[in-house]
């Protein structure tokens, strides 16, 4: 049986130790080769974020793909959405991003999407894997170099500018922008001076080591401090490879991607232009938006936690507009993947055509209390099989009565299991996570 490679967003881990040591990497490469199955040369374009580890990663990666009879274009430093692009708009087989995401530099990960900028399936997956285990091949001769090619991503620029070709009556509107110190430092600055906005830059100077350190989406005070202190309009913050973001408003106060996909739907709909009258999101999105969208005769589709999953679930219904909670927000009109500079981009738009401040806008939301408690577990046993959490959770599942949500998950990416509860009362949810996590920390931590 074949070791499990991906998770829940691709190949992780960290850089150097299995899966993402130098022998995997290169296997993985020309299982890529070998599964797409053309008979003539492959075409793979390869994208990495700012981390330390992305030039080696990169050069075994591409020794796996030539090997395999594959020719390799490398963009260089530049965000997700613009290699799931460019895979499409420059006719290759593939494109692959080196990023492990929010996570810390120490980490990496492989990600590939198709041809056609839709992320790899389960049934690729998994031949990947199978063709990875198989100990009746070895990695042929080959150096691996690859010379990028920085000037690419400006098709990807020309393309997500169509959503908002000028600022229109938000020009000169002073943005906060914080890039993670990651792969939107080749892009974010550039776009939206380009596009006639004042530009305020954070997280902006990559040194291989800080990225998504205290900066990013998952430090959203950065970005809402240098709003205030800067009488910014809003501000923005990336995580490092780009494919999603966290607002705050004029006041700093955070906008979530619930808050977003709000903002979206009500203006696609009210432009008739919400497919099906539905959103797609996933199980951690607030009950809040289900509810908002309801009473707007608007539907949402909750699927499980990933984007992929949100994807697969717009193709098959043809749906415009998707995303998550932790700001993945997928415009399928733009793109088939989440793109934070994208996303930003279309809730400016909103308030150009609107003339409503980012605040007035997120207000529409009203959210319920809601908890997230992670903890960190050595084995992840199904919850349901550890006594002490499934009795938890049974007492917690009879206090909600109703009248909230409890979700009980291991991450896909880390050793974490995590305890999502909502509520009527901030109080009580918190009691009960606790209780939850307490049980889970005995047992498995």
């Amino acid at each position: 049986m074949s070791e499990r490679l991906f998770g829940t967003d691709g190949i992780r881990g960290v850089a150097g130790m299995w899966p993402l040591d130098p022998p995997t990497i290169a296997r993985v490469g020309t299982a890529l080769v070998r599964v797409l199955s053309l008979d003539r040369r492959a075409r793979i374009l390869v994208g990495r974020d700012t981390r330390e580890s992305g030039e080696w990663i990169e050069r075994e990666l591409a020794r796996g793909l030539t090997a395999a009879g594959a020719d390799v274009v490398s963009a260089g430093v530049v965000p997700t959405p613009a290699v799931a692009y460019l895979a499409g708009a420059l006719d290759v087989d593939l494109g692959v991003v080196l990023s492990a995401s929010h996570n810390p530099h120490r980490d990496n990960g492989i990600k590939v999407f198709s041809g056609r900028g839709e992320k790899f399936g389960e049934a690729e997956q998994a031949s990947v894997e199978r063709l990875v285990a198989d100990t009746g091949w070895t990695v042929g001769a080959s150096s691996g170099s690859v010379s990028p090619n920085s000037s690419l991503v400006d098709a990807y620029l020309d393309h997500v500018q169509k959503l908002m070709p000028s600022a229109g009556p938000l020009a000169g509107t002073r943005l906060a922008i914080d890039m993670a110190n990651g792969a939107t430092t080749t892009t974010a600055t550039r776009l939206f001076a380009r596009l006639g906005y004042d530009v305020v830059a954070l997280g902006d100077s990559p040194d291989g080591r800080n990225i998504n350190l205290a900066c990013g989406s998952t430090h959203p005070a950065n970005v809402a401090a240098a709003t205030v202190a800067g009488h910014c309009r809003l501000g923005a913050a990336f995580d490092g490879d780009g494919d999603r973001v966290i607002l705050v408003d004029g006041r700093g106060q955070v906008v979530d991607g619930d808050a977003v996909l709000l903002i979206l739907a009500l203006a696609y709909h009210a432009a008739g232009r919400l497919s099906g009258n539905t959103v797609v999101a996933t199980v951690m999105s607030n009950i809040g938006l289900e509810l908002a969208l309801a009473e707007r005769g608007i539907r949402l589709i909750r699927t499980p936690v990933g984007d992929r999953h949100v994807m697969e679930e717009m193709s098959r219904g043809r749906f415009v507009l998707g995303g998550e909670q932790s700001g993945h927000v997928i415009l399928a009109e733009h793109l088939p993947t989440g793109d934070g500079v994208a996303t930003l981009l279309a809730v400016l738009r909103v308030m150009a055509e609107s003339g409503r401040e980012l605040a007035d806008l997120a207000d529409q939301l009203v959210t319920f209390p809601q908890t997230l408690v992670n903890v960190r577990v050595r084995a992840k046993t199904p919850v349901e099989e550890v006594p002490e959490i499934a009795a938890a959770m049974a007492r917690v599942t009879s206090a909600l009565d109703g009248r909230g949500r409890l979700l009980v998950r291991y991450s896909g990416t880390e050793p974490l299991l995590r305890v999502m509860i909502e509520g009527e009362d901030q109080a009580s949810v918190q009691m009960w996570a606790e209780e939850i996590a307490e049980a889970a920390r005995t047992t498995l931590g």
